[in-house]
């Protein structure tokens, strides 16, 4: 079994763990184009353009499924994605856990870039998946590029800023880009107030995880034989995992297995 997973930069990290926890088995394809990162601010057919060019060196590789793991490449090029690589590769977008952190009520506040913040495709989800509910959308200028370069000063300033602008009385954060994964608990040190209950974090690694296993058959197994391969693409060449992926827990676990290539 195969999993290849895509994004501009090393955001794909949180969804290539989740992956390997559910099945340490599966061999990984890891494909970024890192030197055009971050695509929030590009116009959508640049965002297409390079997300199907990341997309097809992957497919080079023969996974079984494909997880958009980009929050901005799921909005703009999913569809064109899917109609270059499906049927023969199911394709797996990601979408911000509006639904879960709605359903435990609010208020929910939803961390994304500034391209996503305020967009219809954002506040289309708020609409069918948290109407009723009180929901704030904070822009975070500069955290996934800080995230990406692991720029510590840069991070914790980013967070603080977004954490400034985030009602004291949060119960759920969503995590709008998969690049804040990485940092998940940094944010949550940052937003948590003194004497309230704990907050509640939402991301979507785990499940696009599991929806990629559903969609090519396969069933978690946590106790499977880890003996897979990780695959890394950059822009298109095999390389190894940048110094900064291993700045993240999520890039070491891929590497305490097997060598990535």
């Amino acid at each position: 079994m195969k999993i290849a997973l895509m994004d501009s930069g090393i955001g794909l990290l949180a969804a290539a763990a989740a992956v390997r926890r559910l099945r340490p088995d599966a061999d990984l394809v890891l494909s970024s184009d890192p030197g055009s990162m971050p695509w929030g601010p590009r116009t959508p057919e640049d965002v297409t353009a390079r997300a199907l060019a990341v997309a097809e060196a992957a497919a080079q590789h023969r996974p079984d499924a494909l997880i958009v793991a980009c929050n901005t490449a799921s909005v703009r090029a999913l569809p064109a994605l899917r109609a270059r690589l499906e049927p023969e590769v199911p394709v797996i977008g990601t979408v911000p856990a509006i639904k879960p952190a709605a359903a435990g009520g609010g208020p929910v506040a939803i961390w994304a870039t500034p391209a996503t913040t305020g967009s219809p495709y954002q506040r289309g989800l708020i609409r069918e998946f948290a109407d009723g509910v009180t929901v704030t959308e904070v822009a975070c200028p500069g955290l996934a590029d800080a995230v990406e370069h692991a720029d510590q000063a840069a991070i914790d300033a980013a967070i603080a800023a977004a954490a400034a602008r985030t009602h004291e009385d949060v119960r759920a954060v969503v995590l709008g880009c998969t690049h804040y994964e990485l940092v998940a608990e940094r944010i949550r040190a940052a937003v948590q107030q003194p004497g309230r209950p704990p907050l509640v974090l939402h991301g979507s690694a785990g499940a696009v995880a599991a929806q990629a296993l559903r969609r090519i058959g396969e069933l978690p197994d946590a106790e499977a034989i880890a003996d897979s391969v990780v695959t890394v693409l950059r822009s298109g060449r095999e390389g190894a995992l940048p110094a900064t992926a291993l700045e993240y827990e999520e890039g070491r676990l891929l590497t305490s297995v097997s060598p990535a290539r």
